[in-house]
């Protein structure tokens, strides 16, 4: 796997400079068969990544690669990417909202036998990837040296758990209720998906409950950070979050730093 890592780290980066060739610029915004957004930038990314990765020898499933008309069944080892994961977050940056956070990311991961093995999860606005690999997490600021990441022990009497209070549903809603309920202070922090589970990795939150529909895209180069960080993805019955699945739809999964944290009773019936 380390031979692969700066294959694609340089890939995610490259895709990073591709997007940002289009932020803040007038853009047509197409919609795909799910109604969700597609952009110049989305396209131009996976176009990147694709060509970075071909040298490689390991097939690609992307979210813009047509990954429905993929015969995945005999795959032991592949690339899972979200060229531009957060294009929504984008768009509002490149329409000039003052809202937008640039909190969108590029995520590349490393399947095998359906457990991402390595991952980077890049944010091309502020220069910053997350990165794992052979049971080991960095995070990277621009130029600087890599620095190791690990999860933390969650604290007794508060919690931080990346999740919005108004916009995550009623599910997330009333989990949250319940780790309140069970004495905890809950400190909620909202932020794009994929960061919201390198908050974890990095020891800046403990929990991360996410009930909306995800494909293995979204979640595989951040669960493979989580994972080399110290923490897990699981799903609601308590397994591993998986992969290559025939059905690319993930269920509700559930990303935690610290193995002792009993989340499991904030689920609710």
């Amino acid at each position: 796997m380390s031979d692969l890592l700066p294959v694609a780290l340089g890939a995610a980066r490259a895709a990073g400079d591709a997007i940002l060739a289009f932020y803040g610029q007038p853009l047509t915004v197409d919609a795909k068969a799910d109604d969700s957004p597609l952009t110049q930038a989305d396209t131009e990314a996976h176009r990147t990544i694709a060509e970075r990765l071909e040298g490689s020898g390991v097939p690609l499933l992307s979210e813009e690669g047509d990954p429905e008309s993929l015969d995945r069944k005999n795959w032991r080892r592949f690339w899972c990417v979200d060229p531009l994961d957060g294009t929504k977050e984008f768009i509002k940056g490149s329409t000039q909202d003052g809202k937008a956070s640039g909190e969108f990311t590029v995520n590349i991961a490393l399947v095998e036998d359906g457990a991402p093995v390595l991952g980077v999860v890049h944010v091309p606005v502020l220069g910053v990837t997350y990165f794992a690999a052979d049971g080991e997490a960095w995070k990277q600021v621009k130029d600087s040296e890599p620095a190791a990441i690990s999860t933390r022990p969650a604290p007794e009497a508060a919690l931080t758990v990346v999740a919005s209070r108004d916009h995550a549903g009623p599910e997330v809603a009333a989990i949250l209720e319940r780790v309140e309920a069970d004495g905890r202070a809950v400190e909620a922090a909202s932020m794009g998906s994929s960061l919201k589970f390198c908050l974890v990795a990095e020891g800046q939150a403990d929990f991360y409950p996410r009930t909306v529909p995800t494909f293995e895209w979204d979640t595989a180069a951040a669960q493979a950070v989580v994972e080399a960080a110290g923490g897990g993805v699981s799903t609601r019955a308590d397994d591993r979050l998986t992969y290559n699945k025939d059905d690319l739809r993930n269920p509700s999964v559930f990303c935690w730093g610290d193995p002792s944290l009993d989340w499991r009773p904030w689920l609710g019936p």
